[in-house]
């Protein structure tokens, strides 16, 4: 096994660990295994090993290593979790599976122009700044059900769950426990929250998908 693979295992036995802890069903959390900035060559023992799911932060940077894997692992998922902008939102309802990061009626407004163009239907959700921190990108806790409303009802949208990224240096666990509080106000299921760091506690609070990306693939250079 490969660095990677050992890693891999290492993360998949905590997110059931962490499931059992919380009294969740085994498998109710799904692993996105963040594989932005590394080569498509440190991606393919980790497909190998049998996960499916990637996470990406940029189109370019994945439409340039993806095809490729692709090829060989068609069952792959590609999980766009870094910011969308407008002129770069054909080719990514063309190459994800999932958009995590919706954040405005503009953006809503031009992936439902072009998810009616294309038929393709990726999972959207929306990303909430649950820190109002100015510098990120998200929706304010206290727009966010009036926002996922208006993705439904003025765009057609689609809206499968929520997605946040606390501030770096606060506990996560409040941050995690409001955003699934927003999620049932808002009348969706699923919760992206949890990263290398703090994946156990998303769980804890219901995370349905975490990102994880050095616990598996290691440090960035």
């Amino acid at each position: 096994m490969t660095d990677a693979q050992t890693r891999l295992a290492a993360v998949k036995h905590k997110i059931a660990e962490a499931e059992k802890t919380a009294g969740r069903a085994a498998g109710s959390t799904r692993l996105i295994a963040v594989s932005k900035t590394f080569p498509a060559e440190a991606i393919e023992p980790v497909l190998a090993a049998g996960q499916r799911i990637f996470g990406e932060n940029r189109v370019q940077e994945a439409a340039a290593k993806w095809p490729g894997l692709m090829e060989k692992y068609p069952d792959a998922e590609l999980h766009l979790i870094g910011p969308l902008q407008t002129n770069k939102v054909r080719p990514a309802v063309n190459m994800f599976h999932a958009i995590h990061t919706l954040d405005r009626d503009r953006l809503a407004a031009a992936l439902a122009k072009e998810i009616a163009k294309q038929g393709r239907h990726p999972e959207l959700f929306v990303e909430v700044n649950t820190g109002d921190e100015e510098q990120k990108a998200g929706v304010a806790p206290s727009e966010a059900a009036a926002f996922v409303e208006r993705c439904r009802a003025e765009h057609g949208l689609e809206i499968s769950g929520l997605m946040c990224i606390p501030p770096f240096h606060e506990d996560p666990g409040p941050h995690f426990a409001l955003l699934a509080k927003l999620a049932g106000e808002c009348g969706v299921r699923d919760l992206s929250m949890g990263m290398s760091a703090d994946y156990e506690t998303a769980i804890a609070h219901g995370a349905t998908r975490v990102r994880v990306g050095s616990a598996i693939f290691g440090a960035r250079g």
